[in-house]
């Protein structure tokens, strides 16, 4: 895997999405992991797929009502059997991380990139979404030199908001790998 001079990730999947806009810089120094499922615990649907791209039928599920005109996206997706997709450019600023704070530096959107892990924070991610993570981890970290270390959950730029990737994310492991 490689970055090209676009910021996509070769070769995965893209599925663009149109919930992004132009970074007002492109000091990335930052990686956030994130965890989804829509519905909540149920893996392998298009659902995601569909809610980053505005086309969830927000009739689908009773869950999804809170969805309806949302717009939101993440750099990537690394599903549980491991599959990546690409839905903006990491030249781009993705609509990931919200209201946000990381070493009272505001906008984390700004300067990150988001990865969601298709997951909850209760059950265990997989091995092999470990395995990829890392890979793309070390490809960033080679792409973009500032982020070197600087890989937070989301709970830790929101913390009031949010939990993912949640207890169930097993950080220990994922530094000894990296």
């Amino acid at each position: 895997m490689f970055i090209n001079a676009q910021g996509w990730l070769q070769p995965v999947d893209i599925q663009a999405s149109p919930n992004f806009n132009q970074r007002p810089n492109n000091n990335i120094d930052l990686v956030v992991i994130h965890n989804i499922s829509l519905p909540m615990g149920q893996f392998g649907n298009r659902h995601i797929i569909d809610l980053f791209c505005n086309r969830l039928d927000c009739d689908t599920h009773p869950s999804f009502a809170s969805l309806l005109d949302i717009q939101v996206s993440a750099h990537l997706l690394i599903r549980r059997d491991g599959h990546i997709i690409q839905f903006v450019s990491f030249q781009q600023r993705a609509w990931h991380a919200g209201v946000s704070v990381y070493k009272r530096r505001d906008n984390c959107n700004d300067y990150s990139i988001g990865i969601e892990l298709e997951g909850t924070d209760t059950l265990a991610y997989t091995p092999v979404q470990y395995s990829q993570l890392v890979k793309v981890l070390k490809i960033m970290r080679e792409f973009y030199p500032k982020i070197n270390n600087r890989i937070v959950g989301h709970q830790e730029i929101a913390p009031e908001r949010k939990t993912d990737p949640g207890k169930a994310f097993d950080w220990d492991y994922l530094w000894k790998l990296l």
